[in-house]
């Protein structure tokens, strides 16, 4: 965690707190990673992002299950009624009409196979890791450490911003019902980064609660960091996709 392991030696105000927190993000979102980049820049093949959106599926149907794990750890009633919108934005009100639903749409848009996508049997050994490390994060951590992790929806919007408008310009099979996953998004994640934010500086005021959220959020920007990693390894130049993974039947 270098560059953030000592940063609340000495203790932080709350202003400092979220100044430090920011900056994480700053550094280490993945806006950063180069496969965004050549995503924005129109230099991905269909192939590729067939396996973005197959891989990063494990990741949303995930997200409704940590934060019911979430919402189960708080004694809070007030807190689990605020969490809990979390988990309706991505199931939705019968399960399938919500962020996960608009994400398989996302999908299928590129021509995958929706009963393959959701089945997650395709995605690679890394993006299965990278998902099972957060949710045990979540799990096993303290409250204060899981609400921390979520901050990553800070900065959410800048990356929303420039994939969205990027793909529809460079990518003629795009078209805004593919996108419909992400316009939702752009008001739900600054609510939720509000109050997960609120809730951080109010409770992290003693420098080791401090370093843990920082250490909390690096952590969750280093799992999105790792998905990429591996879809990068397994479908960019050097092709090295593992056994059992995606396969793209035509590479454009």
């Amino acid at each position: 965690m270098s560059g953030f392991a000592d940063a609340a030696r000495n203790g932080l105000t709350a202003e400092s707190l979220e100044a430090v927190l920011r900056q994480v993000g700053a550094e280490r979102y993945h806006d950063r990673h180069p496969l965004h980049h050549r995503m924005v820049a129109g230099e991905m093949t269909k192939a590729q992002l067939q396996a973005w959106a197959l891989n990063r599926y494990c990741y949303q149907a995930m997200i409704p299950r940590k934060d019911a794990t979430i919402v189960a750890r708080s004694e809070d009633p007030e807190f689990r009624a605020e969490w809990r919108r979390r988990i309706e934005d991505h199931d939705g009100t019968t399960g399938w009409d919500g962020g996960i639903s608009r994400w398989l749409k996302l999908a299928t848009g590129l021509g995958l196979d929706e009963a393959a996508v959701k089945s997650e049997r395709l995605a690679l050994p890394g993006t299965r890791f990278a998902v099972g490390a957060y949710i045990s994060f979540c799990s096993n951590r303290t409250l204060l450490e899981a609400v921390a992790s979520s901050l990553t929806e800070l900065f959410s919007s800048v990356i929303i911003g420039e994939r969205v408008p990027a793909m529809l310009a460079r990518y003629s099979y795009v078209t805004e019902e593919t996108l419909a996953y992400f316009m939702p998004r752009l008001k739900q994640a600054p609510r939720d980064s509000e109050f997960a934010l609120a809730y951080v500086l109010k409770h992290a005021t003693e420098p080791k609660a401090q370093q843990a959220v920082i250490d909390a959020l690096v952590f969750k920007c280093d799992v999105l960091w790792a998905m990429l990693d591996a879809l990068d390894h397994a479908y960019g130049e050097r092709g090295r996709i593992p056994p059992g993974a995606f396969v793209p039947e035509v590479v454009a």
